[in-house]
């Protein structure tokens, strides 16, 4: 799962951008090189961005919901491609480690004088109810500039857009300096159990790179226009904390002041009132600092104020107040499932509740649900929690990599910065960071609104053939010597 990490603040909407004198000659600049103005998409596509679009469509119209879904059949149709395109042998390999789930690892060959890239995305997607939506969320809409369907952003469209890459660079006869692999995971959503993890433990040297790029870091739009480009080089790690309370409970005619919902209901509303420290990382410290550069000047003040030694109250409550800043500054729990009782006519005798915590790196699991113990202050209230989730630390500034994405980034976004971030949720690239790869959340996938995981998910399409031509260029940059 991907969730850009400063999706626009709803207040810093409010302030004009510093990069508003050269929009005119950015939007000219898409147009005249993508060839994306919508009047005229269906006439002005070229091959390679209908090969991306078909792959995308082919994508998003198979169901690969992590729990019911078939990501076998994602891979294989993927394969397919890839196959027709020349790839076989071990430079293309499907992996079906459990029934309905699957993988598909490609490698286009180089001269091998350098370790290779990996360039990952995953392929299974959340649940979408279709009552909910207001188009089918399995079928592949383009409507208003926008493709509709689950999955469009998290992550089938940087799936696609990669696909589609490598078989360019093979039908180019392209010849790099360093192998380029195409990893394309299951279970991304739910852990990674039988994607990444199976990989990692399994296919170890079909993954294995010098640096992996993944999820997580797009280009946050303000107004319309470009306002930051993302490289994701950390992430919160995601512990499932569960509150119960138990009691003998009894018949509802004869209640009792010691009723197990209503004592969850006390301690949750104690923990509402609850909020970890500020503790910045290096990541976040870094983010934090290069958006004072281009905020609204009171924000601006608010970020320098908590980044000093003495931070202002006020200023941090200000910066607390908007959620895509507050998840940067501390670890967030977050109650997101209820439950109890057993019978309408009887007291209940259990009652429980889902904390969903994203813990800093760095930050120990137990440290973590010592906190929610105090802030409950009921010892009746126990909290429990499945498993320790590993301490997974930051990836260490690559200086090719940011050269390549500054370099590529102006040619599409001129003005706006390159920035490290930090997503608050979580990705494969936890997995493989922990497997010593160092990962880089970065897609050229531009936006200023958070539909990922909800109704109608959406990416534009300008956006979309754009990132496709942005990752193919910074990719042929990163594996070639000047």
């Amino acid at each position: 799962m991907s969730l850009s990490p400063f999706v626009e603040p709803a207040e810093s909407r409010l302030a004009p951008p510093r990069i508003v004198w050269h929009g005119i000659c950015i939007a000219l600049f898409l147009m005249v090189a993508t060839g994306l103005g919508r009047s005229a998409q269906a006439e002005t596509l070229s091959a390679p961005q209908q090969l991306a679009k078909d792959i995308f469509k082919e994508l998003i119209e198979i169901n690969t919901v992590s729990e019911t879904g078939d990501t076998g059949r994602a891979a294989d149709a993927m394969a397919a491609r890839l196959r027709a395109a020349g790839f076989s042998g071990n430079d293309l390999q499907v992996f079906k480690p459990a029934p309905r789930k699957g993988n598909v690892v490609a490698r286009l060959r180089g001269t091998g004088a350098r370790k290779p890239i990996l360039l990952l995305a995953h392929m299974d997607v959340v649940p979408a109810n279709p009552e909910d939506w207001s188009l089918d969320p399995f079928k592949f809409v383009e409507k208003d500039g926008y493709f509709y369907g689950r999955g469009t952003s998290d992550d089938k469209a940087m799936a696609a857009n990669v696909v589609a890459n490598l078989i360019r660079y093979k039908k180019e006869g392209y010849k790099p300096d360093r192998d380029i692999i195409v990893a394309l995971t299951a279970d991304e959503e739910i852990g990674g159990r039988w994607g990444i993890q199976w990989l990692v433990k399994n296919q170890r040297n079909l993954i294995d790179a010098e640096f992996a790029l993944n999820e997580g870091g797009g280009v946050t739009l303000r107004n319309g226009k470009p306002f930051r480009v993302n490289v994701q080089t950390a992430e919160k790690i995601t512990v499932n904390f569960r509150l119960e309370v138990t009691n003998k409970g009894g018949h509802s005619s004869l209640p009792t002041a010691d009723n197990a919902i209503y004592r969850l209901a006390e301690g949750l509303t104690r923990l509402a009132k609850f909020s970890f420290p500020v503790n910045l990382n290096p990541t976040t410290r870094a983010s934090l600092e290069s958006i004072t550069e281009i905020e609204s000047p009171r924000m601006a003040t608010d970020i320098r104020s908590v980044l000093s030694d003495r931070p202002d109250p006020a200023a941090l409550a200000r910066l607390s107040a908007n959620p895509t800043y507050n998840a940067q500054l501390r670890t967030t729990c977050v109650p997101t499932l209820l439950e109890g009782g057993h019978a309408a006519n009887a007291l209940p005798q259990t009652a429980h509740a889902t904390i969903n915590c994203r813990i800093l790196p760095g930050e120990a699991t137990e440290d973590v649900r010592m906190a929610l113990v105090r802030a409950l202050a009921d010892d009746q209230i126990s909290v429990t929690h499945a498993a320790q989730a590993a301490l997974r630390a930051p990836s260490d500034r690559n200086e090719e990599l940011w050269s390549a994405i500054e370099k590529t980034a102006a040619e599409f976004w001129p003005g706006a910065p390159v920035v490290s971030v930090m997503v608050p949720g979580s990705t494969d690239g936890r997995i493989l960071r922990d497997a010593g790869i160092p990962t880089y959340g970065h897609t050229g996938l531009a936006s200023g609104e958070a539909r990922a995981h909800g109704k109608d998910e959406r990416v534009m399409v300008t956006s979309f053939l754009e990132s496709g031509e942005y990752l193919y260029r910074l990719v042929k940059r990163l594996s070639e010597r000047k």
